[in-house]
C-alpha cells in the first residue's frame, strides 16, 4: 500500500538506514517516469554472509531495452564505487519483503506482498549481463484436501509425550504480546535459507505490522515445547484483488474495496512456516501440518497459495508433494559479477 511505500522511503523512520545503504533512481523522457531502480547495500547481510553484495529491488521499466541497461548500469556503478563485487535480486530491503522476479505463472494473481511484473522483464535483466542464483516456487493446493491419519495420530502422540502446545489467538493484541519471541525463533529457523539475514527488534516490529494489517488471528498459530516458543504457522486472506481496485490507496475509498475483499476471497496465502532447527523432523512438523489443515478449513477458502519455497528447500518440497501442492509460480532471483 501506499502507506508502507512511503516507510521504506523514510530514512529517519526505516530501521534499515541505521545500518545500511540505498538509493533509489528513477528514468525520465522530460516529465513522464519511464523506469525506477532501487540500489541496496544491505551491511547486515553482507557481515552475515561474509560478502559484498549489492541488491537490485523495485524495478520497473517501460518496455524500451535501453531504459532496462541504463537503469541496472546505474546500480552496478553504484555498487563498484561502494566496494561491492557482486549484485544480486531482486532483493529488498527487509526481510520478509517479496523476493525474485516472475519467471512463470504471469496468468496467475500474485499473492499479497509477492512481486508480479511483466513478462519481458526477465529478458530485460539477462540481456544486462544477468544469470539464474536461485528460483522460489510458488504453488495452490484444494483446501479438501487431507492430511493422513498418520500425520494426525503423530501429531496427537507428540503433542501428549514431548509437551507440544498450539497457540491460539482471538485479537491482534495477543499477537502482538508474543512479538519479541518470534524474533528469535524467525532467526534461528531461516538462518540456512539463501539471502537471509538476522532481523533486529525493530525490523520485527516493522514485519510484524505488515502481518497485523493482513492476517485474522485465528490464521496465525505458535507452537511451543512446554513455554518455549519453538515454531509457527502464518497464513492470510488472499486480498490482492481488493488491493487492485483501492490502487494501493486507503483513502478516500480504498478500505471498502480491502473489506469487501476479506470477505469475497476464497484464497489463503501460506506465508511462514518456521521451526526451530532442533525440533525439525521430531513430531512438531506433524503439529504444524495439522494445524494448518484446521486453519485454511475454518474459513470458507476454496484454494491455498503456498507461497516461495526455494527450489533447494527439498524437505519442503517432498511435503508440500504429498499434501497436493500444484507448483504454478516461479520466482527467480538474478546474480552478476562486477
Amino acid at each position: 500500500m501506499v502507506s508502507d511505500m512511503k516507510h521504506v522511503f523514510n530514512r529517519q523512520g526505516n530501521p534499515f538506514f541505521k545500518h545500511s545503504q540505498a538509493d533509489f533512481f528513477l528514468a525520465m523522457d522530460g516529465k513522464q517516469v519511464i523506469g525506477r531502480i532501487a540500489a541496496i547495500n544491505n551491511q547486515r547481510y553482507n557481515d552475515f554472509t561474509h560478502e559484498n553484495t549489492a541488491f537490485f529491488y523495485f524495478f520497473e521499466v517501460m518496455d524500451d531495452i535501453q531504459v532496462a541497461r541504463q537503469l541496472f548500469d546505474k546500480v552496478s556503478d553504484w555498487s563498484v564505487q561502494r566496494g561491492l563485487t557482486k549484485v544480486l535480486g531482486p532483493k529488498g530491503l527487509a526481510q520478509g519483503d517479496g523476493l525474485g522476479m516472475l519467471v512463470e505463472g504471469f496468468q496467475y494473481m500474485p499473492a499479497i506482498g509477492i512481486p508480479y511484473n511483466l513478462a519481458y522483464y526477465p529478458n530485460f535483466t539477462t540481456d544486462s549481463g544477468f544469470e539464474k542464483d536461485l528460483d522460489y516456487l510458488s504453488g495452490y493446493l484444494k483446501t479438501d484436501y487431507q492430511v493422513s491419519e498418520r500425520i494426525h495420530q503423530l501429531a496427537k502422540r507428540v503433542q501428549e509425550k514431548r509437551g507440544f502446545k498450539v497457540v491460539e489467538f482471538e485479537n491482534k493484541e495477543q499477537m502482538r504480546a508474543w512479538i519479541p519471541r518470534i524474533k528469535d525463533v524467525f532467526n534461528q529457523a531461516f538462518a540456512p535459507v539463501p539471502g537471509f539475514s538476522p532481523v533486529t527488534e525493530e525490523d520485527v516490529q516493522l514485519l510484524a505490522n505488515r502481518i497485523l494489517a493482513v492476517a485474522h488471528p485465528k490464521l496465525i498459530k505458535l507452537i511451543c515445547k512446554d513455554d518455549e516458543l519453538i515454531g509457527f504457522l502464518f497464513a492470510y486472506h488472499d486480498i490482492s484483488a481488493g488491493i487492485q481496485k483501492a490502487k494501493g490507496r486507503l483513502f478516500p475509498f480504498g478500505w471498502y474495496h480491502l473489506m469487501r475483499e476479506f470477505k469475497r476471497t476464497k484464497w489463503v496465502d501460506i506465508n511462514g512456516i518456521g521451526l526451530l532447527p532442533g525440533h525439525q523432523g521430531v513430531g512438531a512438523t506433524a503439529v504444524l501440518y495439522t494445524e494448518l489443515e484446521k486453519s485454511v478449513k475454518a474459513f470458507p477458502f476454496e484454494i491455498a497459495d503456498v507461497v516461495q519455497i526455494a527450489e533447494d528447500n527439498f524437505k519442503s518440497f517432498t511435503e508440500m508433494d504429498n499434501l497436493g501442492v500444484i507448483w504454478h509460480k516461479r520466482h527467480r532471483i538474478y546474480k552478476r559479477s562486477l
